[in-house]
């Protein structure tokens, strides 16, 4: 058995847990909120406690050092030589990378060489590694990106009708995010289904503060919805999601305000925030919809019908769809969400499915579709740590 470590580091966070493998038994998880802020927020779980903790937290090293000596502390590791490896998420992989790796100075040097194309969580995933193996030099320590499973996407589907040279000069093409979780939500999918990814056609809904669906087939990933950054494909809670980019100029010229501030804009003050004026948590979102607000009402149809263009896409891409599995935040919890985008593909899917059931569901594996559905619809959250777990069990093993 080996203890190995899953790391999720964002700008100002870093999620953690701790499995058992390859019975993939968790010890802990946890995360460090606020880092870099007053009051930052520390907590573990285990044992069936969770314990948490508010103090200045100013740097990812400090809050890798907290973890680590709080797993000697509570007596989860009795050394840190116990955990043989690591396995660190990183948003973009680029074209380089096509599955999880070692980290080493070839990868390295091509997780910050994209930081441009993720400049928001390339240097935050880094000093998240860096972090964590200057505390485990002799662990193994691997590279999850969030862009390999969708670079079995063919090039049709990947390429942007811009020149050429630009892809070849500067690599724009739609890389997708949320790979680990697709892969891992498609993978649990089948498996709940008692059927073998071969022959099956899947559509998974990663819907969150940050949402995208995949096309999966024959297990392989041959469309997503998010493009050459996280901006692109669904409403998301503060995100566009897809527009006319002509309308970037027009508001330059209309607002008198840059690139820049568009930009910021899109990504930080639309989405689910902007349509309603209420705010990107789907939880006040329904509580406005439950009074009658009818932007809010608006915000949920926008939402629902968003969904409904890229399942509609990607089941005639497929030729046709077994199962649509829901996942992530929203996808786990949201049942006003999960009913919205339900009522609207339901008649063109020939689907039907159980709404106390789905009332009910809160973060459970259910199945929600009934034996009539042409369809099955599943709730399956997602585990990334676990899949970053299996491979850095996998790698550490392989050397």
């Amino acid at each position: 058995m080996s203890k190995v470590l899953a790391v999720n580091a964002g700008s100002s966070s870093l999620k953690f847990q701790l499995l058992e493998m390859p019975e993939a038994t968790i010890l802990v998880n946890g995360i460090v909120e606020r880092i870099g802020l007053n009051d930052s927020i520390l907590t573990f779980k285990y044992d069936g406690k969770k314990e948490t903790v508010t103090m200045d937290i100013p740097d990812h090293q400090l809050a890798a050092d907290l973890v680590l000596s709080g797993l000697v502390e509570k007596n989860i590791v009795s050394d840190l030589s116990e955990i043989e490896a690591a396995g660190h998420r990183v948003v973009h992989g680029g074209e380089y990378f096509q599955g999880s790796v070692i980290c080493d100075e070839y990868s390295i040097s091509k997780v910050e060489e994209l930081a441009d194309l993720a400049p928001l969580h390339n240097p935050a995933n880094l000093i998240g590694y860096r972090a964590f193996s200057k505390e485990l030099p002799n662990a193994t320590h691997i590279f999850a990106f969030d862009t390999a499973f969708h670079q079995t996407m063919p090039e049709e589907v990947f390429m942007y009708a811009l020149p050429y040279d630009y892809y070849t000069d500067h690599k724009v093409r739609r890389y997708g995010a949320h790979g680990v979780s697709h892969d891992y939500v498609s993978k649990r999918t089948a498996e709940l289904m008692g059927r073998d990814e071969q022959g099956l056609r899947v559509i998974t809904l990663h819907l969150g503060n940050g949402a995208s669906v995949s096309a999966v087939k024959d297990g392989i990933c041959v469309n997503t919805s998010m493009g050459f950054t996280p901006l692109a494909g669904l409403i998301m809670g503060t995100r566009t999601g897809d527009l006319d980019p002509a309308i970037v100029t027009y508001l330059m010229r209309k607002e008198n305000i840059s690139a820049e501030e568009v930009l910021n804009i899109f990504n930080k003050k639309s989405g689910m925030a902007g349509i309603s004026g209420i705010s990107s948590d789907a939880r006040d979102i329904e509580n406005a919809i439950e009074a009658g607000h009818e932007r809010a009402i608006l915000t949920r149809k926008m939402y629902a019908q968003r969904v409904l263009e890229y399942v509609g896409a990607y089941a005639l891409q497929m030729g046709g769809v077994d199962v649509i599995a829901f996942t992530a935040g929203l996808g786990e919890n949201d049942n006003g969400t999960r009913a919205a985008v339900l009522d609207v593909i339901k008649e063109g899917l020939g689907i039907e499915y159980d709404p106390a059931l789905n009332d009910a569901t809160h973060g459970d594996e259910v199945r929600l579709s009934t034996d009539a559905s042409k369809v099955a619809v599943w709730v399956v959250p997602t585990n990334e740590e676990l899949m970053i777990a299996q491979d850095a069990f996998r790698i550490h093993n392989e050397g």
